[in-house]
């Protein structure tokens, strides 16, 4: 054998060996890792002290649904930081577009529409933050097929979020293990539970490959129709945000409703309290609203509280430069977005209005995960409808 072809075969067989020890030791998942890390964004004219990445996790091989996240490690000592999931509700409404860039996260954009700051309440300074577009059709999150769009629910939103929880581990695996925490506001009163309960149920059939489910914390949430419309409209009421009567009519058309699929004679009575309320932001009442032309209504009962703009002029147009932003191309290339959308939306209404399972109450869920040592937080705004 000619020398040549020896040494091309040993190195043939060195590759082999590589690429099989890469496989075992997890290295592609790193490499993936770093695909998706995030270098700099438009607008960013400063550095940061933390790495972040973003990018897609399938939850379903066959039917091509593609979850969005985004990822911002603690700045500093980050491996030794709790690892916190958020989802944002709506149903519908996007966790990069509210909790990450209104909320908790550390990015936030200027009134231009273009720019970045820091947020200097950002959750990140004590845990790592992974921010999920769920489910598919909300934000970046899409799939292959359309119809996917028409029939999200509970129980699928539930099961596709633990596949994204365990996959995101695999591409990053120096986080399993950590300790990990769910959060989110609204709607995801009924996400973060069932996820929670997905998760506990999940580690009882995997004793080796757990999942260490901390606990969870929700804000404003959605927990028991009943109790909920009576509270808000109990509140909306006592700051004179509505009338006596439009009160009373809210409480005979609305209580016994779904928050998610409300009868054609609660609609009216939400439209004439919607009228009512005029100018007042129902998420933070004493103060300036957002003039911009959105629709209030649209989004009525999704919670947009202004945790981490105290330090900067009071701002009630967040949302529209979130808008602005996130639609730019320059953006969604530095984000790894890989499907085009015609106009990225904050809240999608083809996904709120074709809402599938939402049963009236997640109590029964709660009592069934306090048997599992869980600690659970639920906070609700004092100002915040």
């Amino acid at each position: 054998m000619p020398l040549w072809r020896w040494v091309f075969n040993v190195l043939v067989v060195i590759s082999v060996a590589e690429l099989h020890s890469i496989s075992c030791t997890g290295s592609f998942s790193f490499n993936q890792q770093q695909l998706d890390r995030v270098l700099k964004l438009p607008g960013q004219n400063f550095n940061v002290s933390f790495a972040h990445y973003a990018g897609y996790i399938t939850v379903n091989e066959e039917s091509g649904r593609e979850l969005f996240y985004w990822f911002f490690e603690a700045e500093e000592d980050a491996s030794s930081k709790p690892l916190v999931l958020w989802l944002n509700g709506g149903p519908g409404c996007s966790s990069i577009a509210f909790g990450l860039a209104e909320e908790i996260g550390p990015l936030h954009i200027e009134k231009d529409g273009k720019t970045l700051y820091l947020n200097h309440y950002s959750w990140n300074k004590v845990a790592n933050i992974l921010f999920v577009d769920a489910p598919v059709g909300v934000g970046f999150s899409y799939s292959n097929t359309s119809s996917d769009l028409l029939s999200n629910g509970d129980k699928r939103t539930a099961a596709d979020n633990l596949k994204l929880i365990k996959k995101w581990l695999e591409r990053f695996p120096q986080y399993k293990g950590r300790d990990l925490y769910l959060t989110g506001e609204s709607y995801a009163g009924h996400y973060v539970p069932q996820l929670a309960h997905a998760i506990v149920k999940h580690n009882e059939k995997n004793g080796e490959e757990t999942i260490n489910l901390k606990g969870f914390m929700v804000g404003n949430a959605l927990t028991d129709d009943f109790h909920d419309h009576f509270g808000v409209f109990q509140f909306m009421w006592s700051v004179g945000m509505i009338s006596d009567l439009t009160y009373k009519q809210l409480n005979a058309k609305c209580d016994f409703d779904s928050f998610v699929h409300n009868s054609k004679e609660c609609v009216e009575v939400l439209v004439i309290a919607d009228q009512e309320i005029g100018d007042i932001d129902m998420y933070s009442i004493y103060t300036p609203p957002c003039t911009a032309n959105f629709s209030r209504l649209s989004h009525l009962w999704r919670s947009k509280t202004k945790v981490g703009l105290l330090r900067r002029s009071y701002d009630p147009c967040t949302e529209k430069h979130s808008v602005q932003y996130f639609n730019l191309p320059e953006v969604q290339d530095a984000l790894h977005v890989r499907r085009r959308n015609s106009h990225w939306e904050t809240c999608s209404g083809l996904v709120n209005e074709n809402w599938q399972d939402s049963p009236q109450s997640v109590l029964d869920v709660y009592s069934e995960l306090l048997n599992y040592g869980l600690r659970i937080w639920m906070f609700s705004g004092d100002t915040d409808a």
